[in-house]
């Protein structure tokens, strides 16, 4: 099944097709193999586990994808009853148990690197019914409990194997003495209970007893085109430092703080994101930083210089602690980074939907202290309706579509909420009007809203309406995106706590991924089926602008709409037939 298939545990059965993938160097494509048990071959209350293999994908040159480093597999684990955490599997004991009459569901992925070879590369998946618990039972008895009942079996061959008898009786003999040493090895203390009267014949169809796997056949087409290592879109998610702190608990600034952080930052970056870390302040006040340590240090070029990397949030300390020691910190921070080469991916986020006219000047004031050090300082404000207080216009929508003419030139990147908008795209255009993109960016952003049926990144809701929102900000001309909170569960002291959503906040929002300690005794981060749909969100991003670079932007607004992959943010499609068709179009249109 595709990867916007949200396979629950009541899936039905339907025939198992063989899996053809298409994808660029520098690409992520998955796909689901949901399973369901037909019989159950365990003692213990589950149906039985199944032991997943795949083999690397070979192409006819020799080139291949290796199973453990460009293939993947995670098991798909509810989360409030909604198939949502990818769990990995050990590619050292590929086993997952299923129960009795439940749909369970694998998420395959295959990781094309940049360097790949082009061509067509096949492999196959098997799946096989472990051995039950009594079989196991076998498998510890002592070597030599297996030596003796080898020879024994052995000599059954060697008494009933072909040959010319001298007689009729020596038949009858030989097969008599087989038929004794079999009662014997049957009569081994090990085999006991797997007499006839223990009931498990019936419960097993052939396919069990045999421990025949299901083979499901895998073909990749690697295409000759390379997704750029740095994302086209800037696309910047919140990390809360203070949720780290908590559940792993750590001390803010101590070594195993720095650890933590830069952990979380590094595997973030595979899913094409720029991530900050945020702690919060009143009034929405908001410290963001991407590195954490400060820019003289050797680690904060490391950070702001890698290429997958699309934009940096330099922290304004003394947005929290106005003191001396912390503005004095903010000038020198700028004085360094200013000079280097990636100082044109800098931003500072300083307030999160400011609302009145006195937050709105705390802003331009900050400005003006920031411009004073840097002239083409870029700062970045969320906002969602015009302060209130003001006389900007006499309608909400106008009041909010007048803001630039408040913030300028105080704001170089306004991020306006796809809410205000709803299914409106017609408003985009009184927006950028107002914005002037000669003179400031647009971005945009999701939280609590937009709802149901728009795109955003909730649980529950549908695969294809996860991935549009990458292909909402695409067709209405976004520059950027930001996520406010991709960890900002409920408080927890142990990192092993149950995941609770945030109260008041629709189930998943600010949340996209989760701690492993939750599943496993692993500290690898866990992602959800929705980060991998931001994921390949930002993919088709790079497959449109491939296509519009080559045939226009306009062609390229007519392909999402015609294959009826995406025509507004209450018409999407909801199967993924038309994702493939789109990027199959781009594929066979673009690949000389």
């Amino acid at each position: 099944m595709p990867s916007t298939a949200n396979v629950s545990q009541q899936e039905a059965p339907r025939p198992l097709e063989k899996v053809n993938l298409l994808a660029a160097r520098n690409e992520r494509e998955s796909f689901q193999i949901a399973l369901r048990p037909k019989v159950s071959w365990a003692t213990s209350g589950i149906a039985g586990s199944v032991q997943i293999q795949c083999t690397d994908l070979c192409s006819s040159s020799g080139d291949r994808l290796v199973v453990g480093q460009s293939i993947t597999l995670r098991r798909v684990v509810p989360i409030l009853g909604v198939p949502d955490a990818l769990v990995p599997i050990d590619p050292l004991s590929p086993q997952i148990s299923i129960q009795p009459g439940e749909t369970a569901a694998v998420w395959v992925s295959v990781n094309v690197p940049c360097g790949q070879p082009p061509g067509l590369y096949e492999g196959e998946i098997f799946i096989t019914a472990v051995k039950t618990e009594l079989d196991s039972r076998t498998e510890s008895l002592p070597k030599s409990e297996k030596c003796r009942l080898y020879r024994e079996l052995r000599s059954c061959l060697d008494l009933t194997g072909p040959r010319d008898y001298s007689s009729p009786e020596e038949m009858v003999q030989r097969l008599t003495s087989a038929s004794t040493v079999l009662r014997r090895v049957l009569d081994n203390p090990a085999l006991q209970d797997c007499q006839e009267n223990n009931g498990f014949g019936d419960m097993m169809d052939e396919d069990v007893i045999n421990n025949i796997s299901v083979r499901l056949k895998l073909s990749l087409t690697v295409w000759d085109f390379t997704l750029p290592v740095t994302p086209s879109l800037p696309a910047v998610f919140g990390i809360s430092e203070t949720v780290i702190e908590d559940r792993f608990c750590l001390e803010h600034g101590t070594e195993g703080w720095y650890s933590a952080l830069d952990h979380h930052f590094r595997w973030l970056l595979q899913y094409r994101i720029s991530p900050f870390f945020c702690r919060w302040g009143d009034s929405m006040r908001i410290l963001a930083y991407t590195c954490p340590w400060p820019a003289d240090h050797p680690k904060a070029n490391e950070y702001y210089s890698d290429p997958r990397l699309a934009a940096y949030a330099v922290p304004y300390a003394p947005i929290l602690s106005c003191t001396d020691a912390a503005k004095n910190s903010l000038r020198r921070e700028v004085e360094i980074l200013k000079s280097k080469p990636h100082w044109s991916k800098a931003y500072f986020y300083l307030w999160d939907e400011p609302l009145n006219v006195e937050q709105y000047d705390m802003i331009c004031n900050i400005s003006n202290e920031l411009r004073s050090y840097a002239p083409d300082v870029r700062i970045l404000t969320t906002y969602y309706c015009g302060p209130s207080g003001s006389e900007l216009a006499p309608s909400t929508f106008e009041a909010f579509a007048k803001v630039p003419n408040v913030l300028r030139p105080h704001t170089q990147i306004f991020c306006t909420s796809e809410w205000v908008l709803g299914t409106r795209e017609d408003l985009v255009k009184d927006i950028v009007a107002e914005l002037r993109p000669d003179l400031g960016e647009w971005w945009t952003y999701v939280c609590m809203g937009p709802s149901d049926p728009q795109p955003n990144w909730h649980l529950g809701m549908r695969g294809t309406q996860h991935r549009a929102v990458m292909w909402r900000v695409w067709k209405e001309g976004g520059t950027g995106f930001l996520y406010w909170g991709s960890n900002c569960y409920e408080k927890a002291m142990i990192p092993s706590a149950e995941i609770c959503f945030r109260r008041g906040l629709p189930p998943g929002d600010g949340v996209l991924f989760y701690p492993g300690e939750v599943f496993s005794s692993s500290h690898e981060p866990v992602a959800s089926t929705r980060l991998e749909r931001i994921l390949s969100g930002m993919q088709d991003i790079e497959y449109l602008k491939l296509y519009s670079s080559r045939y226009g932007r306009e062609e390229g607004l007519a392909l999402i709409e015609k294959t009826g992959m995406y025509l507004g943010p209450d018409r999407y499609t909801l199967d993924h037939g038309p994702v493939d068709v789109m990027r199959g179009e781009v594929y066979r249109t673009c690949r000389s």
